[in-house]
């Protein structure tokens, strides 16, 4: 009975219980992360150079969902707090400030839903996507 009393990290009940520990893994926090910065204005895609190419790769001989979650974004979870690494690619005419504030917040809002506590997110602009060819004005 010590032993279940002793759980380190353990939420325990009001009675003093332990009922077991809980833990969040850095994957379903990347993944998380990837979603709310891939839904901000203005941001292209993620992951630096090398990542896009290997997805590039993995597009073309039909794995095209491969990698996609987590790519771009790493996170060191510990305990219940959690620290965000985000590596992405802006979309031409956008503000780099106001992109990498809004992903900032919007990863800050998905993870802390889920109970954690963000205390840093790091975001790096590896590219910048320039306008399509074809895409041009009244085309």
């Amino acid at each position: 009975m010590t032993d279940a009393v002793e759980n380190a990290g353990g939420v325990q009940a009001a009675t003093g219980a332990a009922r077991g520990v809980t833990s969040v893994s850095d994957e379903v926090v990347e993944k998380i992360a990837g979603a709310a910065a891939r839904s901000v204005p203005g941001v292209a895609d993620l992951g630096g150079d090398v990542a896009r190419f290997f997805n590039t790769i993995l597009d073309k001989v039909g794995l095209d969902e491969v990698g996609d979650a987590r790519r771009g974004v790493s996170a060191d979870v510990k305990g219940s707090s959690a620290v965000i690494n985000v590596v992405l690619v802006i979309d031409s005419g956008h503000v780099v400030t106001d992109v990498t504030e809004a992903v900032r917040a919007a990863v800050i809002e998905a993870v802390e839903k889920y109970g954690l506590t963000v205390t840093e997110v790091n975001v790096t602009v590896d590219d910048i996507e320039m306008d399509k060819p074809g895409a041009a004005a009244g085309a």
